[in-house]
């Protein structure tokens, strides 16, 4: 794992990975700038013609309620931005660490907007069901951090290998390959909930993410050799 992750992280100085990490970043911006200035409206329209001093104070509390929603959701935001990079990133790692394989399966696009939603509702469900546990975790501070890396942890590592297990397997047969390997999909999304949480670095964390998983699911497929011939039909087939 650590080997993967290694590979992941040295892979930074590429061009390729260089551009997404810039789109990337773009993107992750544009998502709270539109969460912020939705809320900052939101709280103005909402105390409209009341007192200064309640007008300031609904704008302060948003400002702090961005800052929040912010920290708790922007492994969710980022992972759904980066997933229309995924083929990129896949494509960039394989084409160092993996040469002379066949193209994978093309996802269409409509599948790849639907798997990153269908990601982000999910994420975002269980972040809000679990919000106030946060929120009283915070005084238990070794707790609320078991809890958070586990959640996003399992969220993180199951999602992430699913976007680029589903490139090279049938969902039916990645899926058997994740759970065959869920603690160490599981331990490799805590690795990913980490880097998602590092000041600055979390910005391009999901490019890390992405080639992690890569690098991960190669290993796996490795491991597996019925999965290595199911992968090799499945590209034979995709062409």
């Amino acid at each position: 794992m650590f080997q993967a992750l290694g590979k992941a992280l040295g892979q930074f100085d590429d061009p390729r990975i260089q551009a997404i990490v810039w789109k990337s970043l773009l993107g992750a911006l544009v998502i709270f700038g539109l969460l912020g200035f939705g809320l900052w409206f939101l709280a103005g329209w909402l105390v409209a013609g009341l007192a200064h001093w309640i007008d300031w104070l609904a704008h302060f509390g948003t400002l702090v309620l961005t800052v929040a929603l912010s920290w708790f959701l922007f492994p969710v935001a980022v992972t759904a931005v980066v997933g229309f990079f995924l083929e990129a990133v896949a494509g960039a790692v394989e084409s160092r660490h993996y040469p002379g394989r066949q193209p994978a399966r093309q996802q269409a696009f409509l599948a790849m907007v639907r798997s990153s939603l269908r990601f982000a509702c999910v994420a975002l469900l269980l972040t809000l069901v679990l919000l106030p546990a946060y929120l009283l975790l915070l005084l238990f501070p070794p707790l609320y951090l078991l809890v958070f890396y586990s959640v996003n942890g399992y969220l993180l590592g199951r999602e992430y290998f699913e976007l680029v297990a589903y490139r090279r397997l049938e969902e039916r047969a990645a899926d058997d390959l994740r759970r065959s390997y869920r603690g160490r999909v599981m331990l490799a999304g805590v690795v990913m909930a980490f880097m998602l949480t590092i000041p600055v670095f979390n910005l391009v964390a999901p490019i890390a993410a992405t080639a992690f998983a890569v690098h991960l699911f190669e290993a796996m497929r490795k491991q597996r050799p019925e999965f290595r011939s199911m992968t090799s039909e499945i590209q034979q087939r995709g062409h």
